[in-house]
């Protein structure tokens, strides 16, 4: 398996026409790293600075790099690679184009990939389901019978079927139950610890991210404000954008302060 190699954006500036979401965003994600949280409002730019760290968005000024390379030029096998290596999974993960497809063969065609990718494992699809809390018996369920907490919880699988170095999560649980939010979470978090996978968790649940990140970073007004434990970053109210969400949330705040 090819060495670990760290994603980083480097005063990262990028937006739309007319427009400028990211302003000079330093961020470095590493394999054994411990996870951590993207916390903002809504329209703070978290989707684009996901869009830029997969390459899907090419920067107006400044520079994603993964193993040396600007993510947005890479091309061929140095693709493969980079998408087998660092794994994005958005709330919108799963597209269901074959009514037959099942989760099993949805869980073995990530394996075939990670192996084009240079990545080799001996994980079995029932011990991928295990580390999101589902069992043996959904392995041959049709993917479009899933409700959509199951789909979230089999792009979780999915990702970490190829034993990535990076995982970038982007609202991993919303449609989990909440009544079981938090096992998941428990599960994941220590699915990552235990295969030393480096992880960025893009949410707006507050208690998902203190659970799965000993740090948060906060974007706001296109910079990364504040970064620490979460009672610190919520404690940052000097800053406009935190002091707004730390009034929407008070009882959040409260409970982890």
């Amino acid at each position: 398996m090819p060495a670990s190699s760290p994603l980083t954006a480097t005063a990262l500036h990028a937006g739309y026409p007319g427009e400028e979401v990211l302003r000079g965003i330093d961020l470095t994600l590493s394999a054994g790293d411990p996870p951590l949280g993207l916390l903002g409002a809504s329209g703070a730019g978290k989707t684009t600075l996901l869009a830029a760290l997969s390459g899907e968005h090419r920067p107006s000024s400044g520079q994603v790099t993964w193993n040396g390379r600007s993510v947005s030029k890479l091309r061929g096998r140095d693709r493969r690679m980079f998408r087998a290596a660092v794994r994005f999974v958005s709330q919108y993960a799963m597209t269901i184009s074959d009514p037959r497809e099942t989760v099993r063969s949805r869980l073995e065609l990530a394996a075939k990939e990670a192996r084009k990718g240079g990545r080799t494992h001996s994980v079995s699809p029932a011990e991928m389901l295990e580390s999101v809390g589902l069992g043996e018996h959904f392995l041959p369920r049709t993917m479009r019978t899933l409700s959509g907490g199951e789909t979230q919880r089999v792009a979780l699988a999915t990702a970490l079927a190829t034993r990535p170095e990076i995982l970038v999560l982007d609202e991993p649980l919303t449609a989990v139950d909440p009544s079981t939010r938090g096992q998941i979470a428990q599960r994941l978090a220590a699915t990552i610890e235990r295969l030393g996978i480096g992880a960025l968790i893009a949410s707006h649940d507050v208690e998902l991210l203190q659970r799965l990140c000993p740090q948060i970073v906060f974007l706001g007004e296109g910079r990364l404000l504040a970064r620490g434990a979460l009672s610190e970053v919520l404690a940052r109210t000097e800053h406009e954008p935190i002091r707004e969400l730390a009034e929407a949330n008070p009882l959040a705040v409260q409970r982890f302060r």
